[in-house]
């Protein structure tokens, strides 16, 4: 048998595709044929790859720059034989994997899901039987049988079909059932959508019966090649995951740099380096290392993400992989899908012509209340004849209904047809009074071929019978022989006036049907050729699924906060490039608005960087081109966020920086490649998680700038001290107390702060943007002095005092760095305005933090077995007296700071 590539099935003849199968649509495939086969191209299952173990996962935590000198430090102080400060840094080491592990997002089961997607039954035809067996036993040339429930098992090449449909909706994003049938052959550049002769592995026949000869299994079919391109597609780093890792490697650099200066320093400054000093000076430089590294920092920014999470599903944005929260407060680009998602998608017909004369017709969606008018005067629907004669037509030649449902009314069938009926209602026709006075006795249902549907219908008796047809203009126009007036007189038709009110609706971004009749003798059948000419012309309906009004403001949203909004739709060009005006979107730089897949396909990967930045809409799009599509913005450095339901989009859902998946139509295996699914199917919901990403961005960079003044000031207390042999102040372990249980308990308050005033008003951070710039390295170091001067002053005046203990000076210089970062805290509510302009109980958390951490001081201060285990004392009234006014100081200093920056930038 010869190989052939899959694009090319649609092409041939149907004799030469059975000839290239050496198959007989008759009896099928011999037995022994199958045997071969199957050896020959194995099993209709789709290849799996082995993903990340959780012992592996598990072990990627500590492949961290910060955790390596954590590490290396609780090594050090083991070798010294500080047991329990060993005890409590790999302690510390240990949870942060834990916590990690845990937040980190579940392995991607987006192949696993489409595999399942293949565990079904067929019935084929082998050695002239008809028999059932496992998909995953299909070999190529097996001619399989399907009729309606069945799920597709293989590509097919159709033999025979009758009034045969399948929804291809997961594979092309189409939602309206395709029809399908025996074309003997296409041109070679169909579109996979327009693919009448091919069904698809795993799409679902609605409708109908077939009959095909399978031509690819498995890896070859056109859902093999999707899970080939998940697999290929880069798994990318997130904005502030990049920004942390060449901040954690800068921060490691320093801290080494500096560490090493400090053991030569202890070492300098002892007369003799016996082994006590080389201890002394080993431990100096742990406790640099342990009080630099900010310890707290992964937990806090996991909490906050988490914090995040739980925000956003009250907002109807599920959250899959953690770092998606933060990815969406970077997006620079949103490319989505126009159905459902930006449209309510419910076809709505908003235009009719008839009689020569336009209406617009009110109301949105399926909903049956509105009117019909002509520019501010309303219309009677009844009085023209024209107008209700298309309006029947439209009720009686459908085959949907409206279901009448808790939340409203819902179509069953075709939403082209439940628009049908709903401008019919309207004008107060009944679907059931008609059916009952005119009842149908003969269908020809629609088939692409012909792109029309005609019904008979049976009037009383002695009168003749009517036909009622609709379909294309292109198709239903030129068997016209007269048009309907208003009065209902046929008069001369104008061709040429018709579609030009065609070509009108169109360009509007509507949908048009033409409507017709005819009458027929009793003895005439419906047929294709009974209805070839002689019909009466009786209108035409405009219809479109119109955008959400929700929507549409969203989209004015995320473009005044920089993000550019791309439109991705199944629609033809000039309608996706109306509906694209509608929504607010236009071209740029001299490019047109829209473009096609076909033109997508003429453009080499170099030229679609340059078209993809200045074009808004793009139709008709291939799976594998959603996916250059996304490579493409982000070659251009963008964050891009891809909405996407169907299983041809999970691969550039993956590839997406985030991919975004509809909760209410979107396949399993669109959900598992996202990372975040929409529960409402709402763009405005996107717009609201991109708020609350940048809130979230926001509350992360502000507890970073909290965090790390502390590290700052603990390292240099660490440095003054060896380098002027003034005695620690605080020991390692005493570190990590201030590092990991006052970051957790105060810094992770920082993630319920609501979003600063104009946030959805300033432009996407740059992606290469550095975590902190020059300003915040500044805040760090300032603050990081304050700091350690009012340690080192209270430590000071605790040690000026012989009679007390060292523990005693230690705790007191523990504790005014806690309340320091307590009143740091209220500073960095906000790093613009003052915490009395936010409200200062606005953020309860905090404050609740800020009583727990009170709290957790007086235990490490006052409790004997803290005070064994981190080697402190009991303090004064006087003490605390002195650390409180010195705290405050730092919260004055730092506010009086951040007002003159503010006077400053006015």
């Amino acid at each position: 048998m010869t190989a052939i590539e899959p694009e090319h099935w649609h092409h041939l003849p149907t004799a030469e595709v059975l000839r290239l199968l050496e198959t007989d649509p008759e009896q099928g495939l011999h037995p022994l044929e199958v045997d071969n086969r199957q050896q020959r191209y194995g099993a209709n299952t789709l290849t799996q790859r082995e993903g990340k173990g959780p012992l592996i996962a598990f072990l990627e935590q500590f492949n961290q720059p910060l955790i390596y000198i954590l590490m290396a430090a609780g090594v050090i102080t083991g070798l010294l034989g500080e047991w329990v400060d060993m005890g409590v840094i790999f302690a510390v080491v240990l949870i942060n994997a834990i916590v990690g592990f845990v937040q980190e997002a579940k392995a991607l089961q987006a192949m696993e899901a489409l595999a399942k997607g293949m565990e079904n039954e067929a019935t084929v035809i082998r050695g002239g039987e008809k028999q059932k067996i496992s998909a995953t036993q299909l070999v190529p040339g097996d001619i399989v049988c399907l009729q309606s429930g069945d799920k597709v098992p293989a590509d097919l090449r159709l033999l025979q079909s009758r009034d045969l449909q399948i929804d291809e909706s997961a594979l092309t994003g189409e939602s309206v059932p395709a029809e399908k049938y025996p074309a003997n052959q296409l041109p070679s550049d169909t579109i996979l959508a327009e693919r009448s002769n091919i069904v698809y592995s795993s799409t679902l026949v609605t409708y109908g019966t077939g009959i095909g000869v399978v031509t690819s299994i498995g890896d070859r079919t056109e859902i093999g090649q999707i899970n080939e391109m998940i697999a290929s597609a880069e798994v990318l780093e997130t904005p502030l995951t990049r920004q942390i890792e060449k901040f954690s490697l800068a921060l490691m650099r320093v801290i080494l740099g500096i560490a090493g200066l400090t053991l030569v320093a202890g070492l300098l400054r002892s007369e003799v380096v016996d082994q006590e000093a080389l201890k002394e000076a080993f431990l100096e430089t742990v406790a640099l290392a342990v009080g630099a590294v900010p310890e707290g920092l992964p937990v806090v920014v996991t909490i906050t993400l988490a914090i995040g999470v739980s925000r956003m599903a009250k907002r109807h944005a599920i959250i899959r992989k953690l770092p998606a929260v933060e990815t969406l407060g970077s997006t620079t680009v949103i490319c989505s899908d126009k159905t459902g998602t930006l449209t309510q998608n419910e076809m709505t017909v908003q235009e009719v012509f008839a009689g020569g004369e336009k209406f617009e017709v009110s109301g949105i969606g399926y909903g049956l209340e509105g009117k019909f008018s002509q520019g501010t005067t309303e219309v009677e629907p009844h009085s023209h004849k024209a107008l209700s004669e298309c309006l029947i037509a439209g009720l009686l030649c459908n085959d949907s209904r409206l279901v009448s449902t808790d939340e409203g009314w819902r179509a069953e069938g075709d939403p082209t047809e439940a628009a049908l009926i709903t401008s019919a209602t309207k004008a107060g026709l009944s679907k059931q009074e008609l059916e009952s006075v005119l009842p149908r006795i003969d269908t020809l249902p629609f088939e692409s071929e012909h792109q029309y549907m005609a019904t008979l219908h049976q009037r009383e008796q002695g009168r003749s019978r009517l036909v009622y047809i609709k379909g294309s203009a292109e198709k239903i126009l030129p068997r016209c022989q007269d048009a309907y007036s208003a009065t209902g007189v046929p008069i001369t038709i104008d061709d040429i006036a018709i579609h030009q009110v065609v070509n009108e609706m169109a360009e509007r971004g509507l949908r048009v049907l033409a409507f017709a009749r005819a009458e027929f003798n009793s003895d005439t059948p419906l047929t294709h050729e009974s209805i070839e000419h002689g019909l009466t012309f009786l209108g035409l309906q405009g219809m479109v699924d119109p955008a959400r009004p929700e929507a549409i403001e969203a989209v004015r949203s995320c473009q005044r906060a920089g993000i550019r909004i791309k439109m991705i739709t199944g629609d033809h060009v000039k309608t996706a490039a109306a509906i694209g005006r509608k929504i607010g979107l236009s071209g740029t730089a001299g490019k047109p608005l829209a473009i096609s897949s076909q033109e997508l396909a003429q453009l080499s990967d170099e030229e679609l960087i340059g078209v993809a930045e200045r074009v808004s809409v793009f139709a008709r799009v291939a799976p594998e081109q959603k996916l250059r599509l996304v490579k493409a913005l982000q070659a251009s450095g963008n964050i891009v966020a891809m909405t996407g339901d169907g299983v041809n989009d999970a691969p550039a859902l993956r590839q997406a920086d985030i991919g975004i998946a509809m909760g209410i139509t979107g396949t399993e295996v669109a959900k598992e490649a996202a990372d975040m699914v929409l529960t409402d199917d709402n763009f405005a919901t996107i717009r609201a998680a991109v708020e609350e990403g940048r809130r979230i961005y926001d509350n992360i960079i502000k507890s970073i700038v909290w965090l790390l003044p502390t590290n700052a000031s603990l390292g240099l207390i660490i440095v003054l001290a060896s380098f002027f042999d003034l005695g620690l102040p605080v020991t390692p372990l005493q570190i990590l107390w201030i590092n990991t249980i006052a970051a957790v308990l105060l810094g992770t308050m920082l993630a319920f702060e609501v979003a600063e005033p104009g946030i959805m008003e300033r432009s996407p951070l740059p992606p290469k943007r550095p975590l902190l710039r020059q300003a915040g390295v500044q805040w760090i170091i300032v603050v990081g002095c304050i700091l350690c001067a009012v340690a080192f002053f209270v430590y000071n005046l605790q040690k000026a005092d012989p009679t007390n203990p060292l523990a005693a000076d230690r705790t007191a210089a523990v504790n005014a760095i806690v309340f320091g970062q307590i009143f740091l805290l209220f500073n960095c509510r906000s790093l613009r305005y003052s915490m009395f302009k936010l409200g200062v109980f606005s953020n309860r958390w905090l404050i609740l933090g800020v009583i727990l951490m009170i709290g957790a001081q007086l235990l490490f201060t006052y409790l004997p077995l803290m005070n064994r285990l981190f080697q402190t004392a009991p303090i004064g009234l006087a003490e605390w007296t002195i650390i409180l006014i010195a705290s405050l100081l730092v919260y004055l200093l730092i506010e009086l700071d951040k007002w003159r920056r503010r006077i400053q930038s006015r």
